[in-house]
């Protein structure tokens, strides 16, 4: 069911059913509040359900609930969905946020990494997102919401599996687009670059272990490459993605959304 706008108290999302994953922290978490404060019913998936419950105690509205599940295993994903439908509907909404990131020298790396940045990254991606199309095909409507990277759009030295599974997740969006361009369904994917959460601490340590330097240089270093010369703020994807899901939207489909302060212009 398409969600119904209430102008009066101004939620959008109303009567909407949305799924987050990776909802513990960092940019999942401020995702799930935007769109519960759009009125959007939440169910938030992640491993560790001591961070969804406190992420649920963040979120306006009634309802909400949790999935504890590992995405890149099929069948408890799939279980996961299958429970969460049926404590609160059928998905609307789908935000593909879980991920990881690991670096390492191209020659270096290991196939254990390569094989982990592809499953947590993309596989885990097509599993979340096969679990929802048939019921927003049977509704009509749907939207789906991939948070990609700045290194699914551009190259990065030492992460070539984390980039090659972001470049996977953009074309899967784009595909996937297509196939849904008449169902009701739109697929986007939000692409933040180096964003301040607690993901990009492994970004810092690997820095002050190879430079000697400390922390706040680290994380200087890491800005500069936003032209606005900041990180960028886990509430500033989570807008995009909460505009990408307004019903007002469905002319946004297939496109992969920069949220980098210029440092990466999609053309």
């Amino acid at each position: 069911m398409s969600p119904s706008h209430d102008r009066e108290n101004d939620k959008p999302l109303a009567g909407s059913h949305a799924v987050v994953t990776g909802a513990g922290s960092g940019i999942g978490e401020a995702i799930a509040i935007e769109l519960a404060e759009m009125g959007a019913t939440l169910t938030l998936v992640g491993r560790r359900a001591q961070a969804l419950e406190a992420t649920r105690e963040r979120l306006a509205g009634h309802g909400h609930g949790i999935a504890v599940a590992d995405i890149t295993d099929r069948e408890a994903t799939a279980a996961a969905f299958a429970e969460a439908a049926a404590a609160r509907g059928p998905v609307a909404i789908l935000v593909n946020n879980a991920g990881a990131a690991k670096s390492a020298p191209a020659a270096k790396t290991s196939a254990e990494l390569w094989d982990e940045m592809l499953a947590v990254n993309l596989t885990g991606t097509f599993y979340c997102t096969k679990a929802v199309l048939p019921g927003m095909k049977a509704a009509g409507w749907g939207r789906i919401v991939n948070v990609a990277s700045t290194a699914g759009l551009a190259g990065y030295a030492y992460v070539s599996a984390y980039c090659a599974a972001k470049h996977g997740v953009i074309g899967f969006t784009r595909a996937l687009a297509l196939e849904m361009a008449r169902e009701g369904i739109t697929v986007n994917a939000v692409c933040p670059g180096y964003t301040d959460t607690p993901l990009l601490g492994g970004a810092v340590d690997n820095i002050v272990a190879k430079t000697g330097r400390s922390a706040d240089e680290a994380r200087q270093t890491l800005a500069a490459g936003n032209p606005q010369g900041r990180l960028v703020t886990p509430e500033e994807v989570a807008a995009t993605v909460g505009w990408l899901c307004l019903p007002a939207s469905k002319a946004i489909n297939g496109q992969a959304i920069p949220v980098a302060g210029g440092e990466v212009m999609a053309g």
